[in-house]
């Protein structure tokens, strides 16, 4: 058992290690974000099975030699430092680069994320109370193609012809993996909770895709909410877009390229125009280098699944698949997330995107960095999850209600100050 104790040192020492201080080379980019992933976001489960690991090892045996001496150090500080990551993730420090005012996601008075999904992680997968899903809706349908969604909405009704929200979910996965019944259930949950009509969309996926039909696609769910909203309760006149990573990029893609006919053929004269995004730690830019040594698009990924050309000689179609390159004063109001140790995606990616965005726009741009997140952190209904859906969820309703009021998107300080606007812990 010494060797056992040893060896459950060394690991939770490196889970430590390696949530601090993510590695970046090729070889050790993947187990590095996973171990990071899961070690960050789910650090009190880690802490609390590590100290029950670590003691049953040392009570059966694991201290009568020097390795189980060593291990139990090792266990130690390995424990520390995911108790040092659960503090960090209790302050959930938010920087709102460049608005002029902080964000504070724990407002008194506002709603929150149930407890019991921060403690049982598995829960989120069940819809809340006075939530109802109804699952596998085809929207697209042509030949052998057909596309589903599921709506997340709440159980009440409004009185009259009063409509509710709307808000479009779109799973990541690198473009070619993913599926609605994994991603955004966390936020799509408290949304409908607190009166929205969420839809969480499948796309296309690649290898069989090529770029752009995912964006197409999505673009045909569009349409189809124009046609189909009210039979949900939900107002076609308003639609807000959110998505992680890929769903990022595609989110980002969906609302700056409102009626672009090259993306929707068949049905240019649809409006395919959103009030909103929040794109979650996304690519914005696939044919020029900077938080990268080379583009995106020059990768095999890309070149060989996705847009399916080689990125030499071809990189006006690698512009014409990134977000920044459809940036004009008309681009609706953005709330752009990523996190600060993000080893897949660098933050500079959204900063970068963000400050080009804030040049030519008109509408508020609202960039939050969360110190200490990895990517993908909103998977898991995490302690520092609750608190970015719930600002998301004040974001959004904020643009609704202005929406509603006819005043028009908000300058910056008028959405941080509907978000709540007192000192971030």
């Amino acid at each position: 058992m010494t060797y056992v104790l040893l060896v459950l040192g060394i690991l939770l020492a490196l889970a430590a290690a390696n949530a601090h201080a993510p590695r970046r080379s090729a070889v050790l980019l993947t187990p590095s974000f996973f171990l990071g992933w899961l070690t960050i976001e789910m650090a009190p489960h880690v802490l609390v099975t590590g100290a029950v690991a670590t003691t049953l090892t040392a009570v059966f045996g694991g201290l009568d030699g020097w390795p189980g001496w060593t291990g139990l150090a090792l266990a130690a500080l390995g424990m520390a430092g995911v108790a040092a990551t659960i503090v960090a993730s209790r302050r959930t420090v938010v920087t709102l680069r460049g608005s002029g005012a902080p964000l504070d996601l724990d407002p008194e008075g506002a709603p929150h994320y149930p407890l019991s999904h921060l403690i049982v992680p598995p829960l989120c997968l069940i819809p809340r109370k006075g939530v109802r899903v109804e699952r596998n809706v085809v929207y697209r349908e042509d030949g052998r193609l057909r596309l589903k969604l599921d709506v997340f909405r709440p159980t009440g009704e409004l009185p009259g012809d009063e409509l509710r929200p709307g808000l479009m979910q779109i799973h990541g996965g690198a473009w070619v993996i993913g599926d609605k019944r994994e991603q955004g259930l966390p936020l799509l949950n408290h949304m409908a909770s607190q009166g929205w009509v969420g839809f969480n969309v499948n796309y296309r996926l690649s290898p069989r895709a090529t770029w752009p039909e995912h964006l197409i696609d999505l673009k045909h769910f569009l349409a189809w909410y124009r046609e189909h909203a009210r039979e949900y309760g939900a107002d076609p006149g308003f639609l807000c877009v959110t998505g992680g990573s890929a769903g990022g990029h595609l989110a980002a893609m969906v609302a700056l390229t409102a009626n672009v006919p090259e993306f929707q053929p068949g049905f240019e004269d649809t409006d395919t125009s959103v009030q909103g995004a929040v794109p979650f730690y996304g690519v914005y830019n696939l044919f020029e280098p900077g938080p990268w040594p080379r583009p995106m698009g020059a990768t095999g990924l890309m070149e060989r699944m996705v847009i399916k050309q080689p990125f030499e000689g071809n990189r006006e179609a690698y512009a014409k698949a990134s977000p920044v390159t459809y940036i004009s004063e008309d681009a609706p109001p953005f709330f752009v997330i990523h996190g600060s140790r993000d080893s897949l995606i660098p933050v500079a990616e959204a900063r970068r995107f963000v400050e080009r965005l804030r040049d030519v726009s008109k509408s508020p741009v609202i960039h939050a960095e969360m110190k200490g997140a990895q990517h993908a952190f909103d998977v898991f209904p995490s302690y520092r999850t609750a608190r970015v859906i719930e600002g998301v969820e004040r974001y959004l309703t904020g643009l609704h209600r202005q929406h509603r009021q006819g005043t028009g998107p908000a300058v910056p300080g008028e959405v941080t100050r509907s978000l709540g606007e007192s000192s971030v812990g």
